[in-house]
């Protein structure tokens, strides 16, 4: 399993449906890179840079990250993304 230090987290892209409400179905290259993903682990957060950091997410939440943030990553045969929480924009309930 990947460990995230400091104030980083590792999270799973949730893939969009492939069907409009409508039923049209789209291509790949129609469909926007997800936002939503599911967050797999969290670093323990601490002192950095002189500054407490507190993690306001934990696993298993659902978020919205930035649209092109954090470092792709392949592990076991899954893709994950390491983002900042900085990254994060909203927890999805």
């Amino acid at each position: 399993m990947i460990k995230p230090l400091q104030d980083r987290v590792v999270v799973k892209m949730v893939e969009n449906e492939e069907t409009t409400q409508s039923g049209i179905i789209l291509s790949s290259g129609a469909k926007e890179k997800p936002q939503i993903a599911e967050i797999i682990e969290v670093g323990a957060g601490g002192e950095i840079d002189g500054k407490h950091v507190k993690m306001y997410v934990k696993k298993g939440d659902r978020v919205i990250v930035s649209k092109y943030a954090g470092t792709e990553v392949k592990y076991g045969g899954e893709d994950y993304i390491i983002v900042k929480q900085d990254d994060i924009l909203a927890i999805v309930e």
